[in-house]
């Protein structure tokens, strides 16, 4: 079988930006205040909910736009504070990443990437491959684990399959 770089992260990608969509739902249902819910955090000094889910669609599609661009810098932009903005951020995510060819993705082996982040003086070369599969894949879970995580840790009704999303079964 040879290595197809689509098929290593768009997929679930997808699955987990359909995930993501359900939590950012139960949390609109549930009685904590949007502001509440925009500025947690786990700890003092990590970025809040709502930057975590803006990462998801950074480490997803940014990605991929990084990666055809051959330069990543993450935005530290302020990320949207209402949840449905969130919600619908990750829904276009999901979609812009439903409309790649395998074709495109797998032509991106063997490009170059660069991650750079100006204010720390970083600049790290990386095959494109690479960049997906070791920063961005990891990141990007960091991100979706993180937020599951804060909602969790304020007692909404989220659990193991609610993480997973729309599981890829066996056709037939």
């Amino acid at each position: 079988m040879s290595f197809s770089l689509y098929e290593a992260t768009i997929p679930t990608m997808i699955q987990m930006l359909g995930a993501g969509q359900g939590w950012i739902e139960k949390a609109k249902a549930c009685d904590i205040p949007e502001a509440e819910l925009a500025g947690l955090r786990l700890a003092e000094d990590m970025l809040p909910f709502a930057y975590q889910v803006k990462s998801m669609v950074m480490h997803s599609v940014g990605a991929i736009e990084g990666v055809r661009k051959g330069s990543f810098s993450p935005d530290m932009s302020e990320p949207e504070t209402e949840l449905e903005q969130m919600r619908l951020n990750l829904g276009a995510a999901e979609n812009t990443l439903r409309s790649l060819s395998k074709g495109e993705v797998d032509s991106f082996i063997g490009g170059e990437t660069r991650f750079t982040f100006p204010p720390r003086q970083i600049d790290l070369p990386f095959t494109s491959e690479d960049f997906l599969l070791s920063f961005s894949q990891p990141n990007f879970y960091f991100h979706a684990t993180t937020t599951f995580a804060l909602l969790r840790m304020k007692g909404l009704d989220v659990g193991k399959m609610d993480y997973m999303g729309s599981l890829r079964m066996k056709q037939g």
